[in-house]
């Protein structure tokens, strides 16, 4: 059964006006959030802002540098998240610290030309970009990895799947939600979360829509968030990666189906020019 929000799944209930923040909830802005900005871009983590996956970056720290065979064997596709569950288990059985896997987080290289073009919109004026990730990660690496980099403040909200380290030590982590996509994996489907959110945003801004959503991001699960975007929008595939494959079998089996503009990326500032162009017009 899908839920009726996706932020029921990341973060906590509303507080009371004037409350304080709960801890679930990844905002730089106090509530309401800003409603003036133009433009809407989301970013995926793993190999879109650093350049490899954050979940299999946990190997180097087992011991050996390596996963024993009967855990690797207790994968299942699609389930990937149960999967680090387990790993992340195994981990802490073998001692391995939260000091130690943050910081194995915070090495991980950025793509190329990310640190440039999260400058780029940390640079711009407050009213052009609002800046969302969403990433089948977790809450744990990404913040870790954002915060290090100093990056983090660029960010009004983060979704993916909880994590926590308990008083054990563990990384403790969760599924993001539950949905009813057969494309996407068990855990969470990132169009059901573009949808929504630009729906929630959208009536918060008194149902004025963004001029455009923008969507940067590399794996198949980015394929499925990609299709939600409207003819003004802009889907930005890493060049070569799964995403960007799969928009091209789409457009060559049916013509004029993905609606978006494709504008597809080596390096972060091939970003960058496309935002200079659109930040240009009237």
């Amino acid at each position: 059964m899908m839920r009726d929000s996706v932020f029921n799944c990341c973060v906590s209930p509303p507080h009371p006006p004037g409350g304080v923040e709960e801890p679930q909830q990844r905002s730089r802005a106090q509530a309401p959030p800003p409603n003036s900005r133009r433009f809407l871009i989301f970013f995926d983590f793993d190999e879109t802002l650093v350049d490899e996956c954050s979940d299999d970056s946990m190997v180097t720290v087992a011991p050996g540098g390596v996963l024993p065979g009967w855990l690797k064997d207790t994968y299942r596709p699609g389930r990937y998240n149960e999967y680090m569950q387990r790993v992340l288990a195994y981990l802490a059985e073998q001692g391995v610290t939260p000091a130690a896997i943050r910081g194995t987080v915070e090495k991980l290289p950025p793509c190329p030309g990310i640190p440039t073009l999260m400058h780029f919109l940390l640079s711009q004026p407050s009213r052009d970009f609002e800046v969302v990730c969403v990433s089948d990660a977790n809450m744990v690496f990404i913040e870790t990895w954002l915060q290090h980099l100093g990056f983090h403040p660029l960010f009004l909200r983060i979704f993916t799947n909880p994590a926590h380290f308990d008083d054990n030590g563990q990384l403790q982590l969760r599924p993001f939600h539950s949905h009813e996509c057969l494309r996407c994996p068990v855990n969470m489907c990132k169009a059901v979360v573009v949808r929504q959110y630009v729906a929630q945003r959208v009536r918060e801004r008194g149902g004025r829509p963004y001029q455009k959503v923008l969507y940067v991001g590399d794996g198949a699960n980015d394929f499925c968030p990609s299709l939600t975007l409207s003819p003004g929008d802009i889907a930005f595939p890493r060049w070569d990666f799964p995403m960007h494959k799969l928009i091209q079998e789409m457009e060559e089996a049916k013509p004029g189906e993905f609606k978006a503009s494709v504008v597809p990326w080596n390096s972060g500032e091939d970003v960058i020019n496309t935002l200079r162009k659109i930040l240009e017009r009237p």
